[in-house]
């Protein structure tokens, strides 16, 4: 194990009234003291990159020369990060770390760090970004505001998606699936509580094109915005023409880009994170092996839609393809998914005896 120096927080903390006071964060206050900060260095041993908060578990030598593990919790979130340049790859498992920040209440192994150093040097957090914004002055080079197209076929507006609905589970076509060796093995060997959805994670694509919510598209000028409610999940098809950029991480819903063909608006996805094809288990590659391909045909009168998706994955012998449709719809329906609650999830996890497996996972 290599952890190069000691833990210094509790051997020499430092008191600071009020240094730290100015530090948002929605539990702070009943997790962390404002007025107690320390030192901690030593080898991450696990990582955490999620939202809402990252995690880094690094094991410090203590004074007495005991070995202890702490979690620090930096400030932010993943939009920060990236922002900063920080990533998964920044601190990753066998890395040493030192960090600087508020100790956990109680005598909790735990820290808020306000600036963490890497042993090579770089560092992140408040200590290189004190996350202030300086008021906006105007570019003549950016437009601040939306402008909807003069598109010939005009779809924004509400739309239910239960017209031609199907359940979501197992409905590609061709049938049998053709899978490849590898995504059968991967299918076969799914147990239950696999499923991240039912962790109230993002269904995402291509999940999501199959739900029966309602969905809202605005016509943002340079894209359009599609608002799925189910779990209130957002899409952004951008319709001006640019590339994939290239410093974009994988997500659920991947990067989309589209074009009009007379009444059919054809719509391209990459950059998708790897997940299933469907409740049934099947998986998908993502990142440069997953490409998807929508067909979003718009019939004559402007009250529906026939949309088709073709997926292009290196772990499937052929593209695979999934139906649905969109009618117009009430807008009285448009309200706001409630929130995903995954504890039943963790309870049917628990009564199999397969939680710890769950949360050595997450």
């Amino acid at each position: 194990m290599r952890i190069q120096t000691s833990l210094m927080a509790i051997a020499a903390v430092l008191i600071v009234a009020g240094a730290s006071k100015s530090m948002a964060h929605h539990a702070f206050s009943t997790e962390f003291d404002a007025d107690l900060e320390g030192e901690l260095e030593g080898e991450v041993t696990r990582v955490w990159w999620a939202n809402p908060h990252i995690r880094y578990i690094v094991s410090a030598r203590m004074p007495d020369g005991t070995i202890e593990e702490w979690s620090l919790q930096p400030p932010g979130n993943l939009p920060t990060y990236r922002r900063e340049g920080w990533t998964r790859e920044s601190i990753q498992v066998g890395d040493v770390v030192r960090a600087t920040g508020n100790l956990g209440r109680d005598g909790a192994k735990k820290m808020y760090p306000a600036c963490i150093t890497h042993e090579n040097g770089r560092r992140f957090g408040r200590c290189v970004n004190a996350g202030s914004v300086a008021r906006v002055t105007a570019d003549p080079n950016i437009d601040y505001t939306y402008q909807a197209n003069d598109y010939d076929v005009d779809i924004s507006g509400f739309w239910s998606n239960r017209y031609r609905f199907r359940t979501t589970v197992d409905d590609f076509e061709p049938r049998p699936m053709p899978l490849t060796v590898e995504s059968r093995a991967i299918h076969e060997a799914r147990e239950f509580g696999d499923d991240h959805v039912l962790r109230c994670l993002p269904a995402g694509l291509p999940r999501i094109f199959g739900s029966p919510y309602p969905m809202e598209i605005v016509d943002a000028g340079s894209h359009y915005v599609m608002v799925f409610l189910q779990d209130n999940t957002p899409r952004w098809v951008w319709m001006d023409g640019r590339g994939e950029p290239e410093d974009r991480p994988l997500s659920s819903m991947g990067f989309s880009v589209g074009h009009w063909e007379d009444r059919t608006l054809v719509i391209e996805t990459t950059l998708l994170e790897p997940g299933w094809l469907d409740g049934s288990g099947y998986p998908m590659s993502g990142g440069d092996d997953t490409r998807i391909v929508e067909r979003w045909e718009i019939a004559e009168d402007g009250l529906t839609i026939d949309r088709t998706m073709t997926i292009h994955d290196s772990l499937y012998t052929e593209p695979l393809v999934r139906t649905r449709g969109s009618q117009r719809g009430d807008s009285r329906e448009l309200l706001e998914s409630a929130p995903c609650d995954p504890t039943q999830h963790y309870i049917d996890m628990l009564e199999r005896g397969r939680l710890e497996d769950l949360l050595l996972q997450q």
